[in-house]
């Protein structure tokens, strides 16, 4: 089998005469080689094996031409197979007179659209009008290639949505397909996987990763997961805004910089449809594009960037500080930045945790929001991330319900965004509300609202719960490493001082610098940081703000 280039259009060829095939690649390729790859297969095997690479690659078959006499599966065999990867593409059957009766009868088997007669000499005559017309109609059909990354699996899967959701937070291009639909089918086939092994992914060179876990995810789409040295003099622990900041600065100003991060770049902010008071941006910008500059601006300056990766341990030892992954591996630094940000709290009602992925997403869920148009949709929070989904969503929800259990948004919400929300119409609060239930069959299709104030309860229809419940930092594998205060959140600088004492087993001259942890070298931004201010800006200039200690705990070792 010949290897097909990635640009041109296929014409594939199958017969198992040898003679034959290179007389009919010949004249095809005399006529049609400048703009179609001519391929030629021996075997009805060999081609459905060339064509289930061709699907996987997301690479055009525009006409198939496959003898009828061929051992093991015939030609009508094969183009009936054929058809389930490729049914845009043109059917021919060669035949010999004997076996007209045949091809006639294989017009209704599998939508045949020409046959020929062998010999077809001269080809100017009976092989070149035949597919010149065959060529024109496939033309005229609507079927682009797609060479991005394909995901196919089940619409109210969790994992699926999981899997989509980490894409479009990575900034990769993909095309979802359901297993319900055509070309989702055509896709499994090609994969030789089936409905029960999804989410199924196939990257733009055609490798098929089935059910892979995050880091599987990470390496086949082309994000780097493993560090490519043992050593650095900072590792930055997060990739969101504080992180992001950091990177660019410290790789800007000449450090050896890693950011360790184990979803996607961004954070929560990332996952803002729309910042509009970050310094700068007068018309605002969303999170993700915020990130994707700041990533971008990052690798320009030198800063290696790992996905995937969760971190579960810090240890010191000695002048080194190294940090420890889930998969048993580890890298080293002269110095470590925390900036893993916050997490959304678990909501405890009733059902929640059962249609989590299914219909309830916890934040903004980007991947969600396109089937949103023409629904009630409900979110849970008060703070800013929680008004920015509300005014993205109104655009194409029917309504969108804003469910916060205190007396108003002022507590909050940014005072821009309260207004903002008052001239929307589509948009309602509701104030004393809270859910407390969840049901539905394979999504959730309900919930239980509670008026707080007048105790009344009230069933909905719903079927989008978008969370935006509080934040945790979820820095238990700190524990007995690096001190924190009540909520988990990390102590640093002057906060670690009890009564102008340093903190217990604080061996320095000095006391912890204004970010410094309980451990000298491990400095703490953003979010997780106690008593951080928890806005983007605020969080981009503790990264920065970061670099400089950094500087000055490497200028005394």
């Amino acid at each position: 089998m010949t290897s097909p280039a990635a640009a041109k259009p296929a014409i594939l060829s199958v017969d198992d005469d040898p003679g034959v095939s290179r007389a009919v690649v010949r004249d095809l390729r005399r006529r049609y080689g400048a703009d179609y790859r001519i391929l030629r297969a021996e075997s009805g095997a060999d081609a459905l094996d060339a064509l289930r690479e061709m699907k996987l690659r997301g690479q055009p078959v525009a006409v198939l031409i496959a003898d009828y006499r061929m051992p093991g599966m015939n030609g009508v065999e094969f183009l009936e197979r054929a058809m389930d990867l490729h049914p845009y593409a043109r059917r021919v059957l060669l035949t010999a007179y004997a076996d007209t009766n045949a091809a006639i009868e294989a017009i209704n088997v599998v939508d045949l659209d020409h046959y020929l007669l062998k010999p077809w000499d001269p080809p100017e005559e009976k092989l070149y009008p035949v597919v010149d017309a065959l060529l024109e109609a496939w033309r005229g059909d609507d079927h682009k290639p797609v060479t991005e990354t394909k995901v196919v699996g089940h619409r109210w899967s969790a994992r699926c949505s999981e899997v989509r959701e980490f894409l479009a937070r990575n900034q990769l291009p993909y095309r979802w397909y359901q297993v319900d639909e055509p070309e989702g089918a055509r896709l499994l086939t090609a994969a030789n996987a089936t409905e029960d092994q999804c989410p199924v992914i196939i990257n733009p060179g055609g490798d098929v990763l089935i059910m892979p876990t995050d880091a599987q995810l990470a390496e086949g789409v082309g994000l780097n997961t493993d560090a490519s040295s043992d050593f650095y003099d900072l590792i930055v622990i997060g990739g969101g805004p504080a992180g992001l900041g950091a990177a660019v600065y410290g790789a800007s100003e000449g450090l050896r910089t890693v950011l360790v991060e184990r979803t996607a770049t961004g954070g929560q902010a990332g996952q803002s449809s729309r910042i509009e008071n970050y310094l700068g941006f007068p018309d605002g910008l969303s999170g993700a594009q915020l990130a994707d500059r700041a990533r971008r601006q990052a690798v320009k300056f030198g800063a290696e960037l790992i996905t995937a990766r969760e971190v579960v341990g810090l240890e010191a030892c000695g002048s080194a500080r190294v940090v420890k992954f889930a998969d048993g591996g580890s890298v080293a630094a002269h110095s470590v930045l925390i900036a893993t940000g916050v997490n959304y709290r678990h909501h405890p009602a009733p059902g929640v945790d059962d249609y989590t992925g299914r219909g309830v997403y916890y934040g903004s869920a980007m991947t969600e929001a396109s089937d949103c148009a023409d629904k009630d949709v409900y979110i849970v929070g008060g703070a800013n991330s929680a008004g920015q989904a509300a005014v993205f969503l109104s655009r194409r929800a029917r309504t969108v319900h804003i469910l916060v259990r205190g007396e108003s948004l002022e507590a909050s919400m940014s005072h821009y965004l309260i207004q903002q929300i008052a001239q929307i119409p589509n948009i309602k609060v509701h104030t004393h509300t809270e859910v407390v239930s969840a049901d539905g069959d394979d999504h959730l299709e309900r919930i239980v609202l509670r008026d707080n104030a007048t105790g009344t309860e009230e069933k909905v229809d719903a079927e989008r719960l978008f969370l935006f419940i509080g934040a945790a930092p979820e820095t238990d594998w700190l524990e007995g490493v690096v001190r924190r205060d009540d909520a988990g959140y990390v102590l640093a600088g002057p906060d670690l001082m009890v009564d102008g004492e340093r903190p217990a087993g604080w061996e320095l001259p000095r006391p912890p610098q204004h970010l410094e942890t309980s451990v000298p070298g491990v400095f703490v931004a953003g979010d997780v940081r106690s008593e951080s201010a928890k806005r983007v800006a605020s969080a981009v200039g503790e990264g920065a703000m970061a670099v400089m200690l950094v500087h000055r705990w490497l200028a005394k070792q």
